[in-house]
C-alpha cells in the first residue's frame, strides 16, 4: 500500500544513490564511461528505499537508524552488483571471456574491484550519514502524516 513514508523513503534514498553514485565515478579510473551510473543508483535506491526502508517505518528513531543502515546497505549490494553485471555483458560483447562460467565469475571479479575502488572515506561516510539521515526522514514522515 503506497504512504508517505515510503514516497518520501523512495526519494531520500534516490537522492542519496545519486549523490553517491556522483561522488563514485570520480574514483573510477580515467577513461571509464559511466554516464549511466548516477541514474541507476538513483533508481535502485528509490526501489530499495520504496521496498526495503518503507516497509521498516514506524517503529521508533532508534530503529529508524538500524533500518536506514540496512537500506542504505542494500542499496549499495543492488548497485554494485547491477554495475558489475553490466560490466560483465560489455566484455562478453568484446569477447573477453572464454566461456558462460568465465563470464559469470567475472561478475564478482568485477564487484570485487569497484569495492575496492569505493573504499573512500569520503564516499564511505557520505552514504553511512546519507543511510540514517533518510531513514529518520521516513520516519518522521511517518510520524506526521499518516
Amino acid at each position: 500500500m503506497p504512504t508517505a513514508a515510503k514516497l518520501f523513503a523512495a526519494a531520500a534514498f534516490a537522492v542519496l544513490g545519486f549523490i553517491a553514485a556522483v561522488l563514485g565515478k570520480s574514483l573510477l579510473p580515467e577513461g571509464t564511461q559511466a554516464t549511466w551510473f548516477s541514474p541507476t543508483a538513483a533508481f535502485i535506491g528509490a526501489v530499495v528505499g520504496w521496498s526495503v526502508m518503507g516497509d521498516l517505518v514506524g517503529r521508533g528513531y532508534r530503529a529508524a537508524l538500524e533500518s536506514g543502515l540496512r537500506t542504505g546497505t542494500t542499496q549499495v549490494f543492488w548497485t554494485i552488483l547491477s554495475v558489475s553485471i553490466y560490466q560483465m555483458v560489455i566484455k562478453s560483447l568484446d569477447r573477453s571471456y572464454r566461456g558462460i562460467t568465465e563470464a559469470l565469475l567475472g561478475i564478482f571479479d568485477n564487484a570485487f574491484t569497484y569495492l575496492t575502488l569505493m573504499l573512500d572515506v569520503t564516499l564511505i561516510l557520505w552514504l553511512i550519514v546519507g543511510s540514517i539521515l533518510a531513514g529518520w526522514l521516513a520516519e518522521w514522515v511517518s510520524k506526521h502524516w499518516r
